[in-house]
């Protein structure tokens, strides 16, 4: 097959994959934006590489000229979560959206594999436009957390350089390693409220705090320059004293100030 060749096959799934960034990363910016938790953390994603395409074929006997049905990851999306209870999250929200449409899901948390390996995968279909027309593809979803993505990259890093002979004393402290990073997500969902809470407390102030420099910004090509140096003044105090409540009061006021000046529309 010609590169060039491969490279028009491939580069719909580069499009899939740069669509599917976006849209997952909005997801993120919708929780944030509410104040709200977001069950997604991390998003990344890749079209696998010719080489990794080929390898893949030999090892499972494809026919290259049916790879694109039979290979299912050529285009992957990797979600990473904070708690195990947040990638059954993430799996709700993929079943309910309009754009995917799931062909088929395994979860390797509840099951999980033999080597220690846990993750949920989801394979949908989702279309791009091209110049040929509309092209529906395969996308791999794998949805983990922080600490299941950390064991997986190393074991991933090891098969690979050992070509599926890793030495049993490795694969044994891997094993254990597997059943520690499992230790630590029952560990993590124990306090999961109160992390929340506290990351929670965190956005929530990171916005007042962000909406009130937005209001001083603008305020200062509107206002007396003196005036304004006050408000920024007590701002500072205010901030230091470190009083959420006292800071969410003065936001309010300061955005009464503003509608005064119509400040507020200079965003």
């Amino acid at each position: 097959m010609e590169i060039q060749l491969w490279r028009e096959i491939l580069d719909p799934y580069a499009l899939a994959v740069n669509e599917l960034l976006i849209k997952f990363n909005h997801i993120i910016d919708e929780y944030k934006h509410v104040g709200a938790y977001s069950p997604i953390e991390q998003v990344t994603g890749r079209v696998k590489t010719i080489s990794s395409i080929l390898e893949k074929a030999q090892k499972k006997n494809i026919e290259l000229d049916n790879f694109e049905e039979k290979i299912e990851d050529i285009a992957g999306i990797r979600i990473l979560c904070q708690f195990v209870e947040d990638i059954y999250k993430v799996v709700d929200i993929i079943k309910k959206r309009s754009d995917m449409k799931i062909k088929n899901e395994k979860d390797y948390i509840n099951n999980m594999k033999k080597s220690g390996y846990r993750s949920y995968h989801i394979i949908v279909y989702y279309d791009v436009e091209t110049l040929k027309g509309r092209k529906k593809l395969q996308v791999e979803i794998q949805i983990r957390t922080l600490a299941m993505n950390f064991w997986a990259t190393i074991e991933h890093s090891l098969q690979y350089k050992y070509k599926q002979n890793m030495p049993e004393n490795i694969r044994e402290r891997l094993s254990s390693a597997a059943e520690a990073i499992l230790i630590l997500d029952r560990e993590m969902s124990v306090v999961r409220d109160e992390i929340m809470d506290a990351q929670n407390s965190f956005t929530i102030k990171a916005n007042i705090v962000a909406d009130i420099l937005t209001n001083i910004q603008n305020l200062y090509r509107v206002a007396n320059k003196q005036e304004v140096i006050k408000i920024q003044d007590e701002f500072f105090r205010i901030y230091q004293n470190g009083d959420q409540s006292e800071l969410t009061e003065f936001c309010r006021k300061l955005d009464l100030i503003s509608q005064r000046y119509r400040a507020q529309s200079l965003r």
